[in-house]
């Protein structure tokens, strides 16, 4: 087991956001996170990732409940790639994604070749190689948001936390990059909007309405028609595709 929650309720302004949720990501597997805007799903991955506490229930990692092990472990180990992630210095992507191994070095350690080999393992598998020396405020939206995926593969994750991590980039590299993140050993719990790329790429996906789970399980058996009308309120068509034998959604007028 990498994370499980159990019964997490979180909220705020005396509304509740999240409502008794629970769930778990296995071991190795990419679990996809649906829901329309406003269901929760922002919130949900902060408390995954240790940036909020819950106001009951509570998270495991590996059966321990997350409150109870030490930012740096939980560092070492989880990355998250916030949808709106900054980086305020004007420095080199270079720069930005060695960031990404300030977990695994303590105060007086030197730069190491693991370190090094991990920052540029990191930079060819987000695409990011050729962009290297350039400035931080010279890139792109999608080049930003690519940057910060080469960070979060720089800390070496067991567990790989993303919000929406293809907004910003062209239709290329979100395939590139889901593609990338399903084929990682490693356990992913991703927030996505398109529907059409949570079938293609995800083992499992959960679906949140106002804070709740409504469903939950591999995608044919999840995104049914009559889940997308009642929970995002659109007409479609379900069929199981010929290239990948999974659903594919088509839009009604």
């Amino acid at each position: 087991m990498s994370f499980k929650t159990e019964r997490l309720t979180w909220g705020i302004g005396g509304k509740t956001v999240l409502d008794a949720v629970s769930l778990e990501a296995r071991p190795g597997e990419m679990l996809g996170l649906l829901g329309p805007n406003g269901s929760g799903k922002t919130s949900l991955l902060r408390l995954l990732a240790g940036l909020k506490q819950p106001q009951s229930g509570r998270v495991l990692l590996d059966r321990t409940d997350l409150r109870t092990i030490p930012r740096r472990t939980v560092a070492q180990r989880v990355a998250f790639v916030e949808q709106h992630a900054t980086t305020n210095a004007n420095l080199k992507v270079v720069d930005v994604v060695k960031l990404g191994r300030f977990p695994h070095r303590s105060l007086f350690s030197g730069w190491s070749r693991a370190d090094e080999e991990a920052v540029d393992g990191a930079l060819e598998k987000a695409g990011m190689s050729a962009k290297r020396n350039d400035f931080w405020h010279s890139l792109s939206g999608g080049e930003k948001q690519r940057a910060h995926i080469a960070r979060a593969l720089a800390q070496t994750p067991k567990e790989l936390i993303l919000d929406e991590p293809t907004n910003h980039l062209d239709i290329q590299h979100q395939i590139a990059l889901l593609k990338l993140v399903s084929e990682l050993a490693v356990t992913s719990i991703t927030a996505l909007h398109d529907l059409n790329h949570a079938a293609m790429f995800c083992d499992r996906l959960v679906v949140l309405k106002q804070g709740r789970i409504v469903a939950s399980g591999p995608p044919g058996e999840v995104l049914t028609e009559e889940l997308l009308k009642t929970v995002f309120s659109v007409d479609a068509r379900v069929e199981v595709s010929p290239h990948h034998a999974r659903p594919h959604i088509h839009y009604l007028r």
